[in-house]
């Protein structure tokens, strides 16, 4: 299994794992925004990546990372968004992989941190969280804006 940034002729690919991921968290994301999500992140100057799990020629997992701006450093944070890998191959460290992409990259261009969000209700991925990042004991508000 190899980790690697997406490229144009993995959306075949792509797209069910993402539809996986959002019925993973019983939410649905419009067709069109799905599809301008995939063209930003092929658009080198947007801060919006993409990143797939490979193995044996079939994507197996996805990470969607986004850098951004911070008032408390000079360099840019590392927003993990999205991570997803195929339900049947949990455990076999794909997740771990992916990640440690995401670490990869805020180090090459200079990133100060790697964050992420998960659902409480997210155990079994948290027992990866809670051994290769730290809990910043921030609770999330929101307000949707319509």
């Amino acid at each position: 299994m190899q980790s690697r940034l997406a490229q144009a002729q993995d959306y075949a690919q792509w797209l069910p794992l993402w539809e996986a991921y959002q019925a993973f968290y019983k939410t649905s994301i419009a067709e069109p925004v799905t599809k301008q999500t995939w063209a930003r992140f092929m658009d080198p100057a947007e801060p919006m990546h993409c990143a797939v799990a490979e193995q044996d020629g079939v994507l197996v997992g996805i990470v969607h990372y986004i850098f951004h701006r911070s008032c408390w450093t000079s360099d840019d944070y590392v927003y993990l968004q999205d991570l997803f890998a195929a339900p049947e191959l949990r455990g076999k460290g794909i997740g771990r992989a992916l990640i440690e992409h995401v670490y990869a990259a805020a180090r090459t261009q200079g990133g100060s941190r790697v964050w992420w969000l998960t659902h409480e209700s997210n155990a079994d991925a948290m027992k990866l969280y809670d051994n290769i990042a730290d809990k910043s004991g921030f609770v999330q508000y929101r307000k949707l804006m319509e």
